[in-house]
């Protein structure tokens, strides 16, 4: 609630009199006398600015205070500093300052302590403290950041600030609803708002009046985000960055303040306001996954042809921008690997010169569930393996016997604690690993196994990432014992569980948090990333999903839209071609009870 003058005024007059007395100001030792002298106590106090003497219309510099001679065994007055909140500043920020407000009995500046007054005035103070633009902050002392938000499954990727501001004088295209109390900082870089205030809601809420209102928009703190929200950019700038520019961002706040001795008034207030942020970059972490890469057949002859780069050169800084870069990688590193361009070839192998476009797009783990794996005998499996224990490049989902292909891979990220699992839920037998032979986790054999390791690893990690090599299919729409598999996956206490198997985009289906855990949400399949499926559309078409997490909660999917061109290098989708893609996969969600 945004209390207005009259009710600040109470809280700074009768909430500090009652504990602080008397005007401060501070006293000079006396110069020259003999004998112990003595200084008397400078306390702060809230004044009524009706009643305390105005301050003199140009305030002496420090200099020329320095340069009034002080008469020897006679006081010198310091002027006391004052200093008045925003009137409109919400109490979950007044009540922490007033607070600590009354504890300061002065100042300490460059000139030495200075009595402090806190003023009801902000007109008739010397500072002021309120909430500003980030980007326009001087002294901050707290910020907060808050998201455009739609229900996930929606095609519209981009807010402009001249429509929020329009929304929020009801003069919009439609309403702006808020997820919380807090939401109402906002105001600070909308203005007031026109009319009725609006709405404020508990999240659930907002999420149920964005889906019964189609040209809705919300609001929300960003710590409160969760997957079952899409975030909208706003003016391009997208609060789910991990390279944000926090000063570019319209809708980030500062809590500031500004004029005279703000410097030393910002630094005594230091961690008055907690969270400090509640957006804090060392506690975030961005994680890309991506689908099928086999670069054999037509996508090996091609980068024979343009170079090893070839595939990666449109998507690369994306995709190496992220704190954590996932790739499935279907088959295996052979360093006499030879381009065979067939058809009918599904014997297939990457030569290890081809590493450099996964390098280039900044992979930093791999899962290796793909039933291709083994297609050049254990042996080739072995010396695959070896590949990337050589390069120090991480692996999950196959190894050298069961137990290392069923291993989880941990991995620690600002904070963040994760713990990967792939496995292989489909044929030939010839690609699963045993007791001493290389290859991929097969899943219906040690199901149990790794049902039991998400709930070991539940209490120790934050985030469970499992991915499943399934059946593969053609069509949007995931098949039905998938569906029943992945959510099991789901309730076991996994976040993120992904399809690797398939060869088009399907659909998603996020959750929010629940009481006995956090958000998560369930990727049916991602379709291709480098592999040569030219002959449609749909295959030609790719997802990469971008997680964040932000201390230790899955707080957003977004979803990156390519197109495969010339059988090796995706693109970028145009917004017409992203606008269908997307469309495509909400239309195939499952039915959910």
């Amino acid at each position: 609630m945004v209390p207005s003058l009259s009710r600040i005024r109470p809280i700074l007059l009768t909430g500090l009199l009652a504990t602080l007395t008397g005007l401060a100001l501070l006293l000079a030792a006396c110069q020259g006398g003999p004998g112990p002298t003595s200084t008397p106590t400078a306390t702060a106090k809230v004044t009524n600015a009706d009643n305390a003497p105005a301050p003199p219309e140009s305030t002496p510099s420090p200099a020329t205070q320095r340069s009034t001679p002080a008469v020897a065994g006679t006081p010198r007055l310091v002027a006391p500093v004052t200093v008045a909140l925003d009137p409109a500043l919400p109490e979950t920020y007044v009540n922490p300052l007033l607070a600590k407000l009354s504890q300061m009995t002065s100042l300490v500046t460059e000139e030495g302590p200075r009595p402090l007054l806190v003023l009801d005035r902000p007109e008739r103070a010397q500072a002021w403290i309120g909430l500003q633009p980030l980007g326009q902050a001087q002294h901050p002392i707290g910020e907060r950041f808050y998201a455009v938000v739609v229900p996930f499954a929606t095609v519209q990727d981009d807010v402009p600030l001249e429509e929020l501001a329009a929304r929020w004088r009801g003069e919009g295209p439609g309403p702006l609803l808020l997820g919380s109390e807090e939401s109402l900082d906002v105001a600070a870089v909308l203005g007031e708002a026109v009319g009725k205030p609006p709405s404020i809601l508990s999240p659930d809420a907002l999420l149920d009046a964005l889906e019964e209102t189609p040209d809705a928009l919300g609001i929300l703190p960003f710590h409160r985000l969760d997957p079952r929200f899409k975030v909208l950019t706003v003016d391009g700038v997208n609060v789910l960055s991990n390279r944000l520019d926090p000063a570019s961002y319209p809708l980030a706040l500062a809590l500031d303040v500004q004029g005279e001795e703000a410097e030393a008034l910002a630094q005594s207030l230091a961690g008055v306001i907690q969270p400090t942020s509640n957006r804090d970059a060392s506690q975030l972490t961005t994680l890309i996954m991506t689908g099928v890469t086999a670069m054999s057949r037509a996508t090996a002859a091609r980068m024979e042809a343009m170079g090893p780069l070839y595939p990666a050169l449109v998507i690369s800084d994306t995709l190496r921008a992220a704190d954590i870069t996932h790739v499935s990688n279907e088959v295996p590193f052979l360093s006499d690997c030879v381009v065979n361009n067939s058809v009918d070839n599904l014997v297939l192998c990457s030569h290890t010169d081809y590493w450099a476009a996964l390098e280039a797009i900044g992979t930093d783990i791999v899962g290796l569930s793909g039933n291709h794996v083994n297609d050049f005998g254990r042996d080739g499996a072995r010396e695959s393996i070896q590949f990337y224990r050589d390069k120090q490049i991480p692996i999950y989902g196959s190894g050298l016997n069961v137990e290392e292909a069923c291993a989880p891979l941990l991995w620690e990220h600002n904070g963040n604690r994760f713990a990967f699992i792939a496995a292989l839920a489909f044929w030939p037998q010839t690609a699963w690993a045993t007791e001493d032979q290389p290859g991929a986790c097969y899943f219906y054999d040690n199901e149990e196994r790794i049902l039991e390791s998400i709930r070991e690893l539940r209490p120790q990690v934050d985030i469970i990432a499992v991915e499943l090599q399934y059946q593969e299919s053609y069509d949007p729409r995931p098949l039905q014992d998938q569906v029943l598999t992945f959510r099991e996956l789901r309730e076991a206490g996994a976040d993120i569980v992904t399809g690797v198997q398939s060869h088009v985009p399907q659909a998603m289906e996020p959750y929010g948090p629940e009481e006995s855990r956090g958000p998560s949400i369930i990727v049916y399949g991602l379709g291709n990333l480098f592999f040569d499926q030219m002959w449609s559309w749909q295959t030609r078409t790719e997802l990469i999903a971008r997680h964040t997490i932000y201390q230790g909660r899955l707080i957003s999917t977004e979803i990156l839209t390519a197109v495969l061109e010339d059988y090796a290098q995706p693109r970028w989708a145009t917004p017409e071609e992203r606008a269908e893609i997307l469309q495509r996969i909400f239309n195939a969600a499952p039915f959910r009870p």
